[in-house]
This record gives structure tokens, sequence and C-alpha cells, in this order.
């Protein structure tokens, strides 16, 4: 039995569903006032059970998978620039993931100051410059590992192995739904496959199921996996699957009348939530209704009909953006956790962040896309009232090395990074944590930020304690931040 105090807080004076049911005998308009009931609870639950007054609503988390360069996109680095072709010497014994220890290498891009607050940044992400003034940026950033599946797993799940819930589970845990035909936790991956774990990024893990992410495909021609029948044939009717999802469960409820058992729960909510996608995803997920000037602040005015064999930026512009429309869209209409991939996982030619060989010709395209799609959405949020209680997180699993790899190429460097963050209850335009002269590791490396304390900072503005949102397994009260993390209220409004 969970003895989680998240648990215990929950109001019991509500009859359960299956006990209104039962008593109403199953009529339509008792199933209506069952389901009303049941969201008045939730809604009651978790005004009741909030640690402290929320500054934001939901998250968007933007993850640049396979190790984004810190050094190429936001952390200006002049000595580098000084130094450039010359022997790394670091006056330290030096880890490597592979031989990345060449010569210094400058920055890829040139950097200029934008906005109020003069922060530089590369002129490969220059769209930034339009919103820098709403971002905090934290560049002492520190990793455990240099290995993708770990550093990937602990930025998105707070730990470096397998079996743990994803933030937007943890997110969804604590806080509910805001809509029940659309999932509380949405992935919108990389339109090439997933990255690094697969699913395991945003599985529930020991959380009760429904808490997952829910994988979306925006502009594919099946967004939506065994949404609606009759897509991998016409064996399947309309008609057929909504009575063969009714009986289903019909006969989960009456097993569970006599067992307690979460994973039923989970199956027949997962029963009740497609049936409201049904309805409400197509419409959240179709942008061609919207207004003409937002699509072309997005890039996504013009979509050709087909991309050259190449990466190039007009491709990445047009998914990344995509991606970020949706996740507007979908956090509009009470979506509370959106996360949206950039890159899949190692092959070649490189179709993700980790630019071994050559930085210009993989970051190049991935971070123009990127930037134009972030901006975009930062401004349309805000023009829509709605950056104000929403959470915008830029992440990778770890940065790049100052030294160089083949010439053009940076190894990987976990030991120091950068995140951003902006909206609901961020400080913007200000820099939280610097990195060292030549960007190998923080320049106080005493007091690095760790991803906890990023988990910490973005729970902490939702209205949630970190250290009480808890789930105990297998005899310990897990949560997302480990036994670690401090809110970082340098960063806070």
């Amino acid at each position: 039995m969970n003895r989680s105090r998240w648990h215990q807080h929950l109001p019991n004076s509500y009859p359960s569903r299956r006990q209104f049911l039962r008593q109403s005998a199953g009529g339509l308009g008792g199933i209506a006032l069952a389901s009303l009931l049941a969201e008045e609870k939730s809604l009651a639950a978790t005004s009741r059970t909030l640690d402290y007054p929320p500054k934001a609503k939901r998250v968007i988390h933007l993850f640049m998978a396979g190790g984004a360069s810190h050094l190429d996109l936001y952390d200006h680095k002049p000595e580098l620039e000084k130094r450039n072709g010359q022997p790394a010497n670091f006056g330290e014994a030096v880890e490597t993931f592979q031989d990345g220890l060449g010569p210094w290498l400058a920055p890829i891009w040139k950097f200029k100051p934008y906005g109020q607050s003069g922060k530089m940044i590369s002129d490969i992400v220059a769209p930034l410059g339009d919103v820098v003034d709403k971002i905090a940026f934290v560049h002492n950033m520190v990793g455990k590992t240099g290995v993708h599946s770990q550093g990937t797993l602990l930025q998105a799940t707070g730990f470096n192995r397998p079996g743990f819930p994803g933030m937007g589970a943890w997110v969804s845990y604590g806080l509910g739904s805001m809509n029940n035909n659309l999932p509380t936790f949405v992935v919108l991956p990389d339109h090439r496959g997933l990255a690094s774990n697969g699913t395991k990024n945003w599985d529930s893990a020991f959380l009760p199921a429904q808490h997952q992410g829910t994988v979306i495909y925006p502009g594919s021609k099946n967004p939506i996996v065994d949404l609606f029948p009759g897509e991998r044939g016409t064996f399947i009717t309309p008609d057929s699957e909504r009575t063969g999802r009714d009986l289903l469960v019909e006969l989960d409820r009456s097993h569970a009348e006599r067992r307690t058992d979460e994973r039923l729960d989970a199956r027949i909510q997962s029963y009740e939530l497609a049936a409201g996608m049904q309805l409400a995803a197509p419409e959240a997920l179709d942008i061609a209704g919207e207004p003409e000037h937002v699509l072309k602040m997005y890039g996504l005015d013009h979509i050709p009909s087909s991309f050259t064999s190449e990466i190039n930026a007009e491709e990445e512009t047009i998914h990344f953006s995509r991606k970020c429309l949706v996740a507007r869209r979908l956090i509009e209409r009470g979506v509370r956790f959106v996360q949206i991939w950039s890159g899949n996982d190692n092959g070649f030619p490189r179709r993700n962040w980790d630019s071994h060989e050559d930085v210009r010709r993989d970051h190049g395209p991935l971070a123009a896309g990127m930037a134009r799609g972030a901006a975009a959405l930062i401004k349309d949020l805000e023009q829509r009232g709605l950056l104000d209680e929403t959470i915008v997180l830029w992440t990778t699993e770890f940065g790049r090395m100052p030294s160089s790899q083949g010439g053009k190429g940076r190894d990987h460097n976990p030991f120091v990074f950068t995140n951003w963050l902006c909206g609901g209850g961020i400080k913007g335009g200000i820099t939280h944590g610097e990195s060292d002269p030549f960007g190998y590791k923080p320049l106080d490396r005493n007091n690095p930020t760790q991803v906890y304390d990023i988990h910490a900072t973005i729970l902490r503005l939702l209205g949630l304690d970190h250290t009480r949102l808890t789930f105990r397994n297998n005899g310990i009260d897990r949560r997302l931040t480990d036994v670690h993390g401090h809110v970082i209220n340098e960063i806070l409004t």
C-alpha cells in the first residue's frame, strides 16, 4: 500500500467511481454526475496538496539529444578565440569519451550581444536574440557521465539508470490533469526516431501507468499510433472498436470491484482517455487554422513537399517549429507537460547534436531550426498571455569540449554545459553560474548547478516541494530529485 505523504492528504469524503456507478445502477445521468464528482475530487486534491502558491501551471521541455555545444551556442569564450589552434593545455588530467584532446577550438560562429542585457550568443542561434531578455541562462551545469544513455536519463528522469519516472510523469502525478480528453504528459520525438534510451526517457516506471508520456508525431500521416480503428486494416470499424472498448471497461471494472490493482485503474483510464482523444486530438494537432502571421513567425508559412537528403536548416526549422507550435496548442488546451526532442539516436550521417566529426555541419542546421522554433514559441506564448504561466526549459545531456576532435569536431563534456529557462516565475535577462575561461568546468567548482537543482526549481514554480513529492517503491520514498536538489532562488522573480 502506498503510504506517502502525497496520498495521505487526499480527501476521503467523496464516493469512489465504482461505488457511485453501483449505486446509480449505471444510468447515464449517474455516469455524468460521477464524472463531474471525479473531476471535482481531482481539483480538490490538487488544491489541497500544493505546497506553495504556483507561479506556473505547465512546462515545455526542449531536449537536444546528442550533446549540444554550449561553447558554440550560448557560452562565449574569448579565450578560445585567442588561442584557437594552439595545443590544449588543461593543467590537469582530462578524461575524454573519445580522442578529443586536439588543439583549442574557437567557437564555430561569431558571438554578438543581444537585448538590453547584452547577452552574447552565437550567430547560429540569432533568432533567440529577440527573446534573450526573457531567458535565464545557467552556464555551470554539471553531469555525472559522458555516456549518452546515462546522461540523457539523468536529465530526463533525475537518475542515470533506467527504471525511474520521467519528469513529466512526476508532474502529472503531482498535479493531475487539466483536460480529461488529452494526456497530461505529451512527448513530441524527433521525426527521424527516438533518442538514446527510447521510451525509457518518459516512462512512468513505478508511478501509476496513466502518468507516462503519450507519444505524438505532428505532421505525420498517423500522428498518434492506434488512436483510430482501421489504421492497420478494415477488420475493426469505429462501431466495433467502441463496442469492444466499452465491453473491456465493463469487464475490468467488474474485476476491479473484487480486487485492488492500480494496473486495472490505469487501463480503465487509458480507455477513457483514448475515447476523449479521438475527439480532441485531431483539432489540437491541426495547425492549418493558425493565422498567417503566426505560421510565418514559426517559418511554417511555406512547407516544401520534399527536402534534400543532406541535413539542412529549412527542414530542421519546419520539423522543430511544427512541434513548438503544436506544443503551444496542447498546453493552451490543458496539457501540463510537453517534451520536444531534437535529434535521434546515433547513426551516420549525424542527425543529432553529437558532433564528434564536424560541429558546423551537424550543429548548424539543428541550431538554426531550434532557434527559430524556440524563439517563435516564446513570442507566441507571450502574445497569448501564456508565458507567465508556462515554464520553457532547454537542456541537453552534456556539452562539448573546448579542445578539438579531428580538427572540426568536439568530444563529450559532462563537466560543464548550459541550460536555459524562461516563463512562469523565471527572472529574464540574467546568467546564473559561469564556466571557466575555456568552458571546460564550472568557474566555481565547489558550487556547480546539477539537474536536481533544475528539477527542484521547476517543481517549486509549479507549487510543489521536491522533497515532499514522493512515491514509495521497494521500501523507499522515491522522488524526482533523489536525495539531492536545491531551488535556484537567484533566477526566480
